[in-house]
């Protein structure tokens, strides 16, 4: 193969000049294209290409007043109430709310505990006393589906992590270890083909969501991460430290954190408007 740095330069600087694309479409053929150069080709790409690189715009977070995320609430479906509550009350992601297990809530100290979150990382995040007894009755359901699942003799237990499993093999049937927003059905584990009984899909939160929102004549583009959003701005909002609210949102860089503070800045809460003086 004839082509080399140049050729690979030029077309990283097309795909961001002329196709304008995302910072990781660019990244993405960047990797593809050095591990061809690399085990495909054996002539390494030079690690000191110059090309021009996509930068991605910062976005403003949309974030609904606390009036609009009650509202949102009393149009969800019951089903997904619980998990929207979750979303607003302790700032979690969708993936992380579908995949909590039931010892992951703690109603001593009032916490939920998030493994393997984004980046693969760990933290504790605060309950919302008032969700307490609709947990505690989601645990009950849970339960029952255990308890339905350990006379089927296909039912292989819920899925573990592999190291977890080994280390603990009797835990997958056990209620700590269970999902808790189990499936209404059973189904075949894609890797082994066990029976499994999984965890609500996301598509179905997201589905709840956009429909609430729909029925309270929301003008805003409201999706699950919408909750999270909000959790964080109105933390701030009443006078949480930033460092904690970094902490409750498990961000790595508080400057990720400060974009609510950008968010707060606008508007009534930053800069007064001209036409309020004329008017």
């Amino acid at each position: 193969m004839s082509m080399g740095d140049n050729e690979v330069a030029e077309f990283l600087d097309h795909l961001v000049l002329e196709g304008n694309v995302a910072p990781k479409t660019q990244s993405v053929a960047l990797n593809a294209l050095a591990f061809l150069y690399k085990h495909i080709v054996k002539n390494e790409l030079s690690k000191d290409l110059i090309f021009v690189r996509s930068k991605r715009q910062p976005k403003l977070p949309v974030v609904m007043t606390p009036l609009e995320v009650k509202q949102v609430m009393s149009f969800m479906d019951k089903r997904y109430y619980l998990i929207a509550g979750l979303m607003y009350g302790s700032g979690l992601r969708v993936m992380e709310a579908v995949q909590l297990r039931v010892q992951d809530i703690d109603f001593d100290y009032k916490c939920i505990r998030i493994w393997n979150g984004k980046g693969n990382k760990h933290r504790v995040v605060t309950l919302a006393e008032e969700l307490i007894p609709m947990l505690r009755n989601q645990i009950i359901q849970a339960d029952e589906y255990l308890q339905l699942d350990l006379q089927n003799e296909q039912y292989s237990g819920v899925w573990m992590p592999n190291a977890l499993a080994r280390k603990y093999p009797s835990a997958n049937k056990s209620l700590a270890w269970q999902y808790l927003f189990p499936s209404h059905k059973l189904s075949g584990d894609p890797e082994t083909g066990e029976i499994r009984r999984h965890h609500f899909h996301h598509t179905g939160v997201r589905k709840a969501v956009k429909a609430a929102a729909k029925k309270a004549n929301l003008t805003k583009p409201i999706t699950p991460h919408t909750f999270r959003h909000s959790f964080a701005t109105h933390l701030l909002q009443s006078g949480a430290d930033i460092r904690t609210v970094q902490s409750q949102l498990g961000h790595t860089d508080v400057k990720t954190t400060q974009i609510y503070t950008h968010v707060l800045q606008q508007g009534a809460n930053g800069v007064t408007s001209p036409l309020s003086k004329i008017l």
